[in-house]
């Protein structure tokens, strides 16, 4: 129990630190740093209510700890919907914020707390409750920890271990909001401007929390997370990655069912998936693929048919466990769209199973809908009752599992990345070089006379041309610095396959990000040219001086098609609204 104690603790704390409290924390901030209870016209602030912040926040881990244990199972046997309580959390967030921009309804919503405390709704009446619906509607990062609750309660597990776990890591959680809660309280107290002027931080606050609100429901939030880089991955992965605590965990659920052995002797001794997962970037005898099973449903399939492992053989597959509020699953998403629609008349498969974090995301309707707006175009398997999850002895989101056309597992990767090093094993199955194009040859070893972005397939295709400073080998603009933001110059002359930029750009190590004039220049020879774009505004597309139409880009990375024509050395020139992020073309 100790281990387990000491597990959820570190994980919670590192997820109250992650980039997926962005969407709760102007709630907190707001029922904590601002004073309860309305002011009259002319009357000085209250000091602030010490006990508040411990009491929110209490509030908001309490609800998240209970309804994560048995929210499933309770909704579930009153026949309610599934993404019910999110609403409520929602709906209280919203209402909340109008109390705040109109004092009318601010003091109809404080009258019912009058009763239950002796000193009025200026203290701490209220608090509690305000917290219970945050927490209602905090969707935190899942890791190892997580994924083993909500599995573990979603299928009836529940016991000892999982409740000193659940508990522990709300606990853990509660620490970094708790610093946050108290930090603004005490910023909100000493700052003169903000005491003097409390009416008008009232309805400021109010207005922050209704975009908060209307953020959250229709999925801005998720954007926004997607945007800060997962800075806390690295930390995830040493708590609950660690030898120790996966043996922890593992205590909690059942014996996996044995796997069967005896496979071509060729392919080397046969590995466990985690033994497999610790060496991504070659090939391996990982066993036999797990059938999918105890599917609801299926997503993307002709007539939305289900999919086997045994009708898929002869073809690579590319099993990959998902679900659509996690924001680290979003952020493999351009990768598995990209290679889906790079790789599929090749022979791959990429099939999504996705296996719900919460419960609003059990919803089929809801899974639908959002796979629709984050570009997922390939099979998903809607795997609610977390069957073909347990079959896998799958524990994280994101993770995949990469099949031969034997129905045998020869990668495994848990998280994000790996990128690169997957693509090579997907070609490679394929019996195609190493990262090209379908139906190309390999890329010619870079000459050192020549700038590195100038490498052209031996057929004349370009080849495939990463933009994120990772990966970029093409740019003829060898001047800027990862992560700042600066204006560019595009030369008069590009050369083939080379990319220049022009106007302002923020370089990062997976995107570019565009700002005020930014253009994108491209000289390249393919039929077909695809871009991953991000973010919301018009790319205007021009070729050799000839203006095509225009494209609107809005959501989560996905593969664009720029341009559909037999092209030799051709000057592609994209014009990008302020906001839009690029990531890779890739050509066909």
């Amino acid at each position: 129990m100790l281990t387990l104690t000491l597990i959820g603790l570190l994980a919670g704390i590192v997820t109250g630190l992650s980039p997926c409290i962005l969407p709760v924390l102007p709630a907190v901030l707001a029922t904590t740093a601002i004073p309860a209870g309305l002011l009259k016209p002319g009357e000085a602030a209250p000091p602030p209510d010490r006990r508040r912040p411990f009491i929110v926040i209490g509030g908001l881990v309490t609800s998240f700890a209970l309804f994560t244990l048995i929210g499933g199972s309770l909704l579930a046997a009153l026949g309610l919907p599934a993404d019910l309580l999110r609403n409520i959390g929602i709906i209280a967030m919203l209402v909340v914020g109008i109390g705040f921009l109109l004092p009318a309804v601010g003091h109809l919503l404080e009258r019912p707390f009058a009763r239950f405390s002796r000193v009025g709704p200026r203290r701490s009446g209220s608090a509690f409750l305000f917290g219970a619906t945050f927490g209602l509607a905090f969707v935190p990062c899942a890791g190892p920890v997580l994924a083993t609750i909500t599995v573990l309660a979603a299928t009836n597990q529940v016991n000892a271990g999982l409740i000193v776990l659940t508990v522990a890591f709300s606990v853990g959680v509660a620490i970094p909001l708790l610093a946050f809660a108290l930090a603004g309280q005490q910023m909100a107290s000493r700052i003169s401007v903000i005491r003097s002027h409390m009416p008008v931080v009232r309805r400021v606050t109010g207005a922050v929390l209704v975009a908060t609100a209307l953020a959250v429901a229709w999925g801005f939030s998720d954007q926004l997370q997607r945007l800060v880089p997962s800075y806390v991955a690295s930390a995830q992965q040493q708590i609950e990655g660690n030898p120790a605590a996966k043996a922890a965990l593992g205590s909690l659920q059942a014996a996996p069912s044995p796997v069967a052995t005896g496979l071509n002797a060729a392919l080397g001794p046969q590995r466990s998936f985690d033994e497999c997962s610790s060496a991504p970037e070659r090939l391996a005898n990982c066993g036999p693929a797990p059938a999918f099973t105890g599917i609801g449903a299926w997503l993307n399939t002709p007539g939305n048919a289900p999919l086997s492992l045994a009708g898929l053989q002869g073809k690579v597959v590319l099993v990959d466990f998902w679900t659509y509020s996690c924001i680290n699953c979003q952020r493999t998403l351009p990768y598995l769209t990209a290679w889906d629609a790079k790789y599929r008349e090749a022979g791959l498969v990429v099939v999504g199973v996705h296996s719900p974090e919460f419960a609003f995301e059990r919803d089929i309707a809801n899974v639908t809908d959002q796979a629709a707006k984050l570009g997922v175009r390939y099979p998903v398997a809607i795997d609610n009752d977390f069957a073909t999850w347990q079959n896998y002895q799958q524990r994280y989101w994101p993770a995949h599992y990469l099949i031969d056309q034997t129905g045998t597992v020869r990668q495994v990767h848990y998280g994000e990345g790996a990128y690169d090093q997957t693509e090579a094993l997907i070609t490679q199955l394929l019996g195609m070089p190493e990262t090209a194009p379908p139906a190309t040859t390999r890329t010619p070893a870079p000459d050192p006379d020549r700038p590195q972005g100038e490498l052209a397939l031996m057929s004349g295709r370009t080849a495939e041309t990463y933009l994120g400073s990772a990966r970029a080998d093409a740019y003829v603009n060898r001047d800027y610095q990862a992560g700042a933001s600066r204006a560019f110059s595009a030369p008069s002359q590009i050369p083939a396959n080379a990319v220049a930029l022009s106007g302002t750009w923020t370089v990062e190590p997976e995107r570019i990000t565009a700002g005020s004039q930014a253009r994108l220049l491209l000289r390249y020879s393919a039929n077909v040219a695809h871009l991953v774009l991000a973010g919301k505004g018009r790319v205007g597309i021009d070729i050799n001086g000839r203006p095509q139409p225009a494209i609107d880009v809005k959501g989560a990375p996905t593969l664009y098609t720029l341009h559909v024509a037999p092209e030799r050395d051709a000057l592609m020139t994209l014009t990008l609204a302020p906001g839009v992020s690029a990531y890779a073309f890739t050509f066909g």
